[in-house]
């Protein structure tokens, strides 16, 4: 079973469909087999995301700050508390096999690359669902900085533009690592 590291904020200004593609990747990704791996820092996590994986019989773990108080409907869901921010985001890179993340707010992103950061030139595969151009500027960087500084950059650094599309990607990835 695949670990998917995802990153997807429920607060804050942002995509107003992000609960929706929660719940859609959520269920989508739980009856492929993925596990679900997800931070929840400061009282916010990817409630609609982790609730669909459940509900659809999948597995999901979080990494937490010190902060961490589930909500009742997650009860049951295996919790990591990990005080320092670096090191939990550290933690989710080197656990997860593939490193997702949604449209949301800067802090799902910040997050992202905060993980990403922390593998330090390791091969971590990464998968964006640029749902509305989310991540269009991230796709212009990719293809005028990584390509010329990262090494496979085009194998590691995906975009997809539907849920299911995310899923064919992050497929992928997995193969490619194989």
């Amino acid at each position: 079973m695949a670990v998917i590291g995802i990153f997807a904020s429920d607060k804050g200004p942002g995509d107003p469909e992000r609960a929706s593609l929660m719940t859609q990747t959520g269920n989508h990704f739980a009856r492929r087999g993925a596990e679900l791996l997800c931070l929840w820092e400061q009282g916010v996590g990817p409630l609609p995301l982790m609730t669909a994986a459940r509900t659809a019989g999948g597995a999901v773990s979080v990494l937490a700050d010190e902060e961490v108080a589930l909500p009742p409907t997650l009860s049951g869901v295996p919790v990591r508390v990990v005080a320092d921010r670096a090191a939990r985001q550290a933690l989710l890179a080197d656990e997860a096999d593939v490193l997702v993340v949604l449209p949301g707010s800067l802090a799902s992103a910040s997050a992202l690359f905060g993980s990403w950061a922390s593998t330090r030139g390791r091969s971590k595969p990464v998968v964006m669902l640029n749902r509305h151009r989310a991540f269009e500027v991230v796709k212009g960087f990719a293809g005028d900085v990584l390509s010329h500084s990262v090494a496979g950059y085009d194998r590691n650094v995906q975009f997809a533009d539907s849920v299911e599309d995310l899923w064919n990607k992050v497929s992928w990835v997995l193969e490619q690592k194989r």
